[in-house]
């Protein structure tokens, strides 16, 4: 990008993922160069997906609680959403997909299909999603699910009519954007109608 020049990066946290201060010069279409800062949250990327099944016509959610949706509004602090985890070092997003769905809800799944990729706050949070779906039945879950004790996870699985999954987006109840995209996703491509 030749309209960026002279960036610095400055570590103002680094806890649980690192809040970065950038400053740096962009230069504007009017040709004049101005000083900009932005304060960036690097806590790695993400994989995603959406576990369905075509015969029973149902997709696997999760809800868990969620500290900063409940900072910004104390009655949104459990959250529904698809399973989902960050991606460890130089893992593949596959491989931590098919990893998460074993840990959060108990399915061994074979495979995954990768269907986008998207930032979802690019103007403050690195991070990319990587978003997943993929056909479950009932003789791939393996265990109960729930999340990892020494990650202090506490998920509830909930396997849940599709149709049932697009009412709870539409009336708010799931607010969780890469849920959302999934969901619009399977809608779009029919992915619970029945060959």
């Amino acid at each position: 990008m030749n309209k960026l020049k002279n960036i610095t990066n400055k570590i103002l946290s680094n806890g649980w993922a690192t809040l970065n201060q950038i400053d740096y010069d962009y230069q504007f279409n009017d040709g004049s160069w101005k000083r900009v800062s932005r304060e960036s949250y690097d806590r790695g990327n993400g994989a995603c997906i959406l576990l369905y099944n075509k015969e029973k016509g149902t997709v696997i959610l999760t809800k868990q609680f969620r500290m900063p949706a409940y900072a910004n509004n104390k009655n949104e602090g459990m959250s529904i959403e698809v399973c989902a985890g960050a991606i460890d070092n130089n893992e593949a997003p596959e491989v931590c997909i098919i990893r998460e769905v074993e840990e959060e809800v108990g399915y061994k799944i074979p495979k995954a299909t990768k269907v986008l990729e998207a930032y979802t706050s690019p103007g403050a949070v690195t991070e990319k999603m990587y978003l997943f779906v993929a056909a479950y039945t009932d003789v791939m879950q393996v265990n109960e699910g729930g999340g990892l004790e020494s990650e202090n996870e506490e998920i509830e699985v909930m396997e849940v009519p599709f149709t049932k999954a697009i009412e709870m987006m539409n009336n708010q109840t799931i607010l969780d954007a890469k849920t959302i995209m999934l969901l619009q996703y399977a809608q779009i491509h029919n992915l619970l109608i029945p060959a």
